[in-house]
């Protein structure tokens, strides 16, 4: 159990001390990276994010402050809007990718064989699918 608290705590110090954004922002930037068209509305990015709408709602407005993200008007919908990354946004995630995926290689598989590596991934897959909202809406508003 003591995983669950000290693993995403090591990760989130370690990824903002190495790329000067948090875990969050990173999601956030993967998300919409991998979207098509590169943009998502805001209740889209909550449910890819796994954070409630007022949530990503906030973190999107700090990013568009720090110059990471935009939001434009959603062309079928004046009322909503997209979130879309911007150069500085993508340039963060290439920048931060290949130090993120080390760190979670160093955090978590150099320290098993390759047999519990292999035995590992079916057990995770069942346990984030198990999570996973059955709607596959994103967790409720705060």
């Amino acid at each position: 159990m003591r995983l669950v608290t000290v693993l995403p705590r090591a990760l989130e110090d370690q990824f903002a001390h190495d790329n000067g954004v948090s875990l969050t922002d990173y999601t956030v930037l993967v998300s919409l990276a991998e979207a098509p068209e590169g943009r998502l509305r805001l209740t889209d990015l909550a449910q890819a994010t796994a954070l409630s709408l007022s949530r990503i709602s906030r973190v999107v407005e700090a990013m568009v402050g720090r110059g990471l993200v935009k939001k434009v008007k959603c062309p079928q919908d004046r009322r909503a809007a997209h979130a879309t990354l911007t150069e500085a946004g993508r340039a963060k995630l290439a920048a931060a990718y290949p130090g993120h995926l080390e760190r979670v290689r160093s955090f978590l598989f150099d320290h098993l064989s390759p047999e519990e590596v292999r035995a590992a991934g079916p057990i995770l897959a069942r346990l984030a699918a198990a999570l996973e909202p059955p709607d596959g809406s994103a967790c409720p508003d705060d």
